[in-house]
């Protein structure tokens, strides 16, 4: 996990799959190994004297001094864990302002001409927290995020406007290898803002009667090149290298009308060949 440069709170909420014979599932925050250990940029301090987080409400503090470093998060699970089981983890960060999580706004140029009555805002299916940039919509069927920028996505939210209403998708952020984060509701934020904390894929489904009428795809692509999907409604869209999100496309359609995977590659700024007609007889 990369941290910014400030105090951080690192709570373990409480989980389903709490045994509290066993005390699992169990996590650790401490400095990685090798090169990307920096001890003199971080220190870690947990409230148990024995540096657990167990499942029933433990937290660490991690203060970086000179960010952006990396912290290691381990988690020990018991062996047949069902769905959801996982920890759910939240990052809080303590010092400096966390940006609001009302959309921003682009202001014009000092030089730029104001145009006397200021147009009405899009409403916007996606909403995605980027990098370096801030929140930015995309609608159904087009690209949020830019490929090739090397900004991941640090979280997103999901309300639709046509076809299927917020109450009928739901979906989950992939924080790590067999990782997801809890589920959450349409409409509802999904990951952090102005952290440094990268997602790194996520998984959507559509629920009730919009899953029987309706399809639902996604394809994402990642700050090492790698790119995945079309992949279908309820599963997990990462690559192999655990690499963070850099880009998605949601795409919901009717049964029956889905687009094909060849139309939804990913943007690579190059236009499409196309074929020279054949030459008409007379």
């Amino acid at each position: 996990m990369t941290l910014d440069t400030g105090l951080f709170c690192i709570v373990c909420n409480p989980s389903k799959a709490a045994d509290g014979r066993t005390g699992l599932p169990g996590v650790r925050v401490s400095l990685p190994p090798g090169p990307a250990s920096r001890p003199e940029a971080v220190s870690i301090s947990t409230f148990r004297q024995d540096g657990w987080m167990t499942p029933f409400g433990d937290a660490a503090l991690v203060r970086v001094t000179g960010g952006p470093a990396q912290i290691l998060v381990t988690v020990y699970q018991a062996q047949n864990v069902p769905e959801g089981g996982a920890p759910n983890l939240q990052v809080l960060r303590l010092t400096d302002a966390v940006p609001s999580q009302a959309s921003t706004q682009v202001r014009p140029a000092a030089d730029a001409a104001v145009p006397a009555v200021p147009s009405q805002p899009k409403v916007m299916d996606l909403v995605a927290h980027i990098q370096g940039v801030g929140d930015v919509g995309a609608m159904l069927g087009d690209w949020l995020g830019e490929k090739g920028s090397n900004r991941w996505i640090e979280g997103f939210a999901v309300a639709p406007t046509s076809h299927v209403g917020p109450a009928d998708i739901e979906y989950q952020a992939v924080l790590g290898r067999d990782w997801l984060s809890p589920w959450v509701e349409g409409g509802q934020f999904c990951g952090s803002r102005g952290m440094s904390l990268p997602l790194l894929g996520l998984r959507l489904r559509l629920k009730g009667e919009a899953a029987k009428n309706f399809t639902c795809s996604y394809q994402a692509t990642f700050v090492d090149g790698g790119s995945i999907g079309p992949v279908a409604a309820g599963e997990a869209c990462q690559v192999e290298s655990l690499a963070a999100l850099e880009s998605l496309k949601i795409s919901i359609a009717p049964i029956g009308e889905a687009s094909s995977p060849a139309s939804e590659a990913a943007p690579t700024g190059r236009k499409p060949a196309t074929r020279k007609p054949a030459a008409r007889r007379a």
